[in-house]
C-alpha cells in the first residue's frame, strides 16, 4: 500500500486559513493568535497515514517545542494527540526554519515545567485547563538527530 506524502490542510476552516496563510508566504511569522507566535507541525494520521498540518502555539525551549492538546478546552483531545502518539516522527517550522522531531507526552514535574512555559506563552491555556475536565496533554518535541 502506497501512502501519498503530500500533507493535507485541516477540515476546520480557520485552521486550513492559518496553515494556507504559512504556506503561501513560507513563515509561520504570517500568523498568530491574540498576539502570539504559532508553529506549524506536520504528523502522520493515525488509521490513515497521511500526513496534516497542525498550527499550534510556540511554546520553545532550548531548541525543544511543547505541543499542548487543548482543543480550546474541549471535552476530548484534538485529533493530533492520538496521531502523535501513534507516530511520534513529526516535522515543525517555526519561522522559515524546518526540522524533524521526535515527540514524547510529559508527566509529573517535567509536565508542570511545560505547562508553565506554554501558560507564559499563552495565557489562555490556564482558562482552557479550567473549563475541562481532562487533564490537558502536553508533549514534547525534541530534534530528531538529539533523541
Amino acid at each position: 500500500m502506497s501512502v501519498d506524502d503530500t500533507p493535507e490542510l485541516s477540515p476546520v476552516a480557520w485552521v486550513a486559513g492559518q496553515t494556507k496563510q504559512i504556506l503561501e508566504s513560507g513563515t509561520t511569522a504570517s500568523v498568530d493568535v491574540l498576539d502570539r507566535e504559532v508553529v506549524l507541525f506536520t504528523v502522520r494520521g493515525a488509521r490513515t497515514g497521511k500526513l496534516r498540518y497542525v498550527p499550534l502555539m510556540r511554546v520553545e525551549h532550548d531548541g525543544s517545542y511543547a505541543l499542548i492538546a487543548s482543543r480550546g478546552g474541549a471535552p476530548e483531545h484534538p485529533a493530533w494527540y492520538g496521531n502523535v502518539l501513534a507516530d511520534p516522527h513529526v516535522r515543525m517550522q517555526d519561522g522559515t526554519q524546518t526540522a524533524d522531531y521526535v515527540a514524547r507526552e510529559l508527566h509529573g514535574d517535567e509536565r508542570a515545567v511545560w505547562w508553565e512555559r506554554a501558560v507564559t506563552a499563552y495565557p489562555p491555556y490556564t482558562e482552557y485547563q479550567e473549563s475541562t475536565d481532562r487533564i490537558i496533554p502536553v508533549l514534547l518535541a525534541e530534534p530528531a538527530a538529539a533523541v
